[in-house]
C-alpha cells in the first residue's frame, strides 16, 4: 500500500495498492520534490473514469512503469471531483498546450507545481503519434536532467499566461436581449436536425443548452424551438444512453444516435436532466416526458441515495473488468429469462443476433419518442431487471459532494412541487439535512465532500468548499423554500448568499473566485465562469441571488448578481453558447422577474403557479417573512406583481391562472 490508504476519496483508494509511490496533493510532496530535486507527475481522474481504469491498470499497476516513476518523479493523484479548484488550474494547462483536455489528466510540472507538460491517456505501446507512457517517461526526465532551464522557463511563461486569462475586465454594459437572441441563433444553428442535441459525435446532453430553448420558447411560442426541445429529448430518452431498465442517464454518447453511452453514470447529469424534462413536461403535457422524470429520479433515489440521506456521487462504467458489461444483453439471455414473451420486448428494445456493441445489445427504443410502453411491456421490464440486479453492479463511488447533492436536491424540490410528489419533497427536506449535520461545520464554514461515518459526529476536518458548492447551495435552499413554504430554507440561503460572497468574491473586478479566502495558494486563483457538464459557479450565483433578490426585496443581491454579469459580459457575447446557464440570469434580469404571493392555506392556488412553466418566477406561500412581498397581502388570495407594481388580488385558479398566462 502507498500514501494513498489513508485518503477517504474513493478514487484515491483504488490507487492505493499500486507500486507507485503516490501522494495525496499536500506540502509533503512538493517538500519531497524540492529535498529530492525531481519533477513532479501529477495525475488527475474520477472513480468512474473508464480511461482512467484504463491507463491505471496498464501503466500505475506495472512494476517497471512504477519503478520508473518513482526514482525520477514524486508522484501525485487527485480526484478531480474532491478538487475541483486544482483541475481547474491544471486542466486550463493542458488546454493551452495541447488544445483539448480530459482525463485522465497527465502533467508534469517543477516542484514549485508550474506546469511544463500535460496531457490526457498515454497508452503502454505508441499508437501512431501517440507515444506510450514510458516514452514520455523517458523524454521528460532525459529533458529534466539535460535542459533543465528550457523546462523552467517553459513552465514560467506557462504559469504567467494562466494568470493573464484568468482575469476579467468588467463590460461597459450588461449582456442584454441581444446576446440572447446570439445564442438562440448559435444553438439552433448547432442543432441536429434529425437526431437532436448539438452538433456531431461524442454527442453530450447538455441539459443547460435545452433549458435556454425552453426559456426562449416561452418567450416566442415558436413551435420549430419546441422541435429542437422535444427531438433531442426523444432521441435521447430513446437510445442506448439512457438505461431503459433501470432509468438515468448515462454521462454521454459516443455517437450521434445516442445509441452507444460511455456507460458511467453521474448525479450531476441526472440532476440536471430531470430537470429539462421536468420542465418539457409542464410545457407540452406530454407523458413520455413525466415517465422520464418519475424513472430518474427513481434511478438516483433508489441507486444513489446515501442511506443516511443525501446522495453518491456516481456509478462506474465498468463491471467485471468490462465496459458495460452490466447494462448489456445477448439476445439468448432475454429469451432465457422471458420465455415465449421475448419476442415482443426483443422487438420494443431492438434487440438482435448480432448486437449493436461488442457482439451484445444495448437496449434502446428504436421508434423514437414511443415510450409509453404496454402492459406486456412493463412485466418484460421488471423480470429483465430483476434479472440484472442478480449481475455484479459497476462499482459506487459513495463521497457526497455537496455541489451535486445541492444541485439534485433543487431539482427534486421543483419536481415535487410541480407533480405534488410529497415522497419526493421528503427525500430533498432529507438530503437538505444531511448536508446540514455532515458538510458544515461548527463555525460555519462549509465543506466540499463527505465519506460514511458516524451518523451524530459534525466533521470538523476536510476541504473547504468551493464557490460552486456555495453558489448551488444558495438556489437548492431557495427552492426548498418554494417547495415546502417553510422560512427555514429561506433563511439557510440567505446565511448561504452572505458567506459566498465573504468569501469568494473579487473585490477587484466582481465575481466570484473558485477557492476561498481560506484556501491554500495556488500557482492561479482560478474563477469559474463557463458552463460545461455542470453551471459555473458565477453562473448559478447570478441567477440565484436574482432569484434571492425578488423574494426577500434586498437589492443588494440583484447588484451582486450584475456585478457578476459585468464580468462576463464580454466573451459572453463572443460566446454566447459556452454560457447556457449564465443566459437564465440574463433572460431573468432582461426579463425582470414575475413575484407571486399566495397568503394563507390555499393549496389550489399554490398548485396553479407550480403546475406551469414559469422560469422567471419566484413564489412566497406558507410561512411569512419581512419582505415586501408580504406587505398586506390579505389571506385567502393570489397576488402577482411584476416591474414593482401588483395586479388585482385573486381568489380563484381560474383568475390566477389567467393572469400568469398574460405573462
Amino acid at each position: 500500500m502507498n500514501r494513498l490508504a489513508g485518503e477517504s476519496s474513493p478514487y484515491l483508494l483504488q490507487h492505493a495498492a499500486n507500486p507507485v509511490d503516490w501522494y495525496p496533493w499536500g506540502e509533503e510532496a512538493f517538500t519531497e520534490a524540492k529535498r529530492r530535486d525531481l519533477p513532479i507527475l501529477l495525475s488527475i481522474g474520477y472513480s468512474s473514469c473508464h480511461w482512467c481504469h484504463v491507463m491505471a491498470h496498464e501503466s500505475f499497476e506495472d512494476p517497471a512503469t512504477a519503478e520508473m516513476m518513482n526514482e525520477h518523479f514524486v508522484n501525485v493523484k487527485v480526484d478531480r471531483e474532491e478538487r475541483p479548484d486544482i483541475d481547474a488550474v491544471y486542466m486550463d494547462a493542458t488546454q493551452a498546450m495541447t488544445g483539448q483536455g480530459g482525463w485522465p489528466m497527465t502533467v508534469f510540472m517543477t516542484p514549485q507545481g508550474e506546469p511544463f507538460h500535460c496531457g490526457t491517456y498515454y497508452p503502454d505501446e505508441r499508437r501512431g503519434q501517440l507515444p506510450s507512457f514510458r516514452e514520455l517517461l523517458d523524454a521528460v526526465i532525459e529533458a529534466w536532467q539535460d535542459k533543465r532551464a528550457d523546462l523552467i522557463e517553459q513552465a514560467t511563461a506557462l504559469t504567467q499566461a494562466l494568470e493573464r486569462a484568468s482575469v476579467f475586465a468588467p463590460g461597459d454594459q450588461l449582456p442584454g436581449q441581444e446576446v440572447l437572441a446570439g445564442a438562440y441563433r448559435d444553438l439552433r444553428a448547432q442543432h441536429d436536425p434529425e437526431w437532436g442535441g448539438f452538433g456531431g459525435a461524442p454527442k453530450f446532453p447538455q441539459a443547460m443548452h435545452l433549458e435556454f430553448l425552453l426559456r426562449a420558447h416561452h418567450h416566442n411560442r415558436a413551435e420549430n424551438t419546441l422541435e429542437v426541445i422535444t427531438r433531442t429529448l426523444d432521441a435521447m430518452a430513446s437510445g442506448g444512453i439512457y438505461d431503459q431498465l433501470g432509468g438515468g442517464f448515462s454521462r454521454y454518447s459516443v455517437d450521434r444516435h445516442w445509441l452507444v453511452p460511455h456507460f458511467e453514470k453521474m448525479l450531476y447529469d441526472n440532476a440536471l436532466l430531470t430537470r429539462v424534462y421536468l420542465h418539457a413536461w409542464q410545457v407540452t403535457g406530454e407523458q413520455r416526458f413525466k415517465q422520464i422524470v418519475d424513472e430518474t429520479i427513481g434511478y438516483v433515489i433508489g441507486d444513489l441515495r446515501h442511506p443516511q440521506g443525501g446522495f453518491c456521487s456516481s456509478e462506474d462504467a465498468d463491471s467485471e473488468g468490462v465496459e458495460g458489461r452490466f447494462y448489456t444483453w445477448a439476445k439468448s439471455e432475454i429469451e432465457g429469462i422471458l420465455g415465449s414473451d421475448a419476442a415482443a420486448a426483443i422487438e420494443w428494445y431492438g434487440v438482435t443476433d448480432e448486437g449493436n456493441f461488442e457482439g451484445t445489445n444495448i437496449l434502446h427504443r428504436p421508434v423514437r419518442g414511443d415510450l409509453l410502453r404496454p402492459p406486456e411491456i412493463d412485466e418484460a421490464r421488471r423480470r429483465l431487471l430483476q434479472a440484472r440486479d442478480r449481475r455484479p453492479r459497476p462499482g459506487l463511488d459513495d463521497k457526497v459532494l455537496t455541489e451535486w447533492n445541492a444541485l439534485m436536491l433543487a431539482s427534486l424540490a421543483e419536481a415535487a412541487a410541480a407533480t405534488g410528489n410529497d415522497a419526493w419533497l421528503d427525500e430533498a427536506v432529507a438530503g437538505a439535512e444531511l448536508l446540514l449535520a455532515e458538510l458544515r461545520r461548527r463555525d460555519g464554514r462549509w465543506l466540499r465532500s463527505w465519506q460514511p461515518g458516524s451518523a451524530d459526529a459534525l466533521p470538523q476536518v476536510g476541504q473547504p468548499a468551493f464557490a460552486a458548492d456555495y453558489a448551488a447551495l444558495l438556489d437548492a435552499f431557495t427552492r426548498l423554500y418554494e417547495a415546502t413554504g417553510r422560512v427555514r430554507w429561506l433563511d439557510e440561503a440567505t446565511a448561504v448568499a452572505n458567506a459566498m460572497l465573504d468569501l469568494f468574491w473579487d473585490d477587484s473586478t466582481g465575481g466570484l473566485f473558485t477557492t476561498g479566502v481560506d484556501a491554500e495558494p495556488l500557482i492561479t486563483r482560478p474563477k469559474d465562469i463557463l458552463d460545461n457538464a455542470l453551471p459555473s459557479a458565477n453562473a448559478n450565483a447570478a441567477l440565484a441571488l436574482l432569484r434571492l433578490a425578488a423574494l426577500t426585496g434586498e437589492t443588494g443581491w440583484r447588484t451582486r448578481a450584475e456585478a457578476v454579469l459585468a464580468v462576463v459580459a464580454v466573451p459572453l457575447e463572443s460566446h454566447p453558447t459556452a454560457f447556457a446557464h449564465m443566459l437564465g440570469a440574463v433572460d431573468l434580469l432582461v426579463s425582470g422577474p414575475t413575484e407571486i404571493v399566495v397568503a394563507g392555506d390555499r393549496p389550489d392556488l399554490v398548485n396553479t403557479v407550480r403546475a406551469r412553466y414559469l422560469p422567471n418566477a419566484v413564489l412566497a406561500w406558507g410561512e411569512r417573512f419581512d419582505s415586501p412581498l408580504w406587505d398586506s397581502r390579505e389571506d385567502g388570495y393570489a397576488f402577482v406583481c411584476r416591474d414593482f407594481a401588483c395586479r388585482q388580488p385573486v381568489g380563484t385558479r381560474e383568475e390566477l391562472a389567467a393572469q400568469l398566462e398574460a405573462g
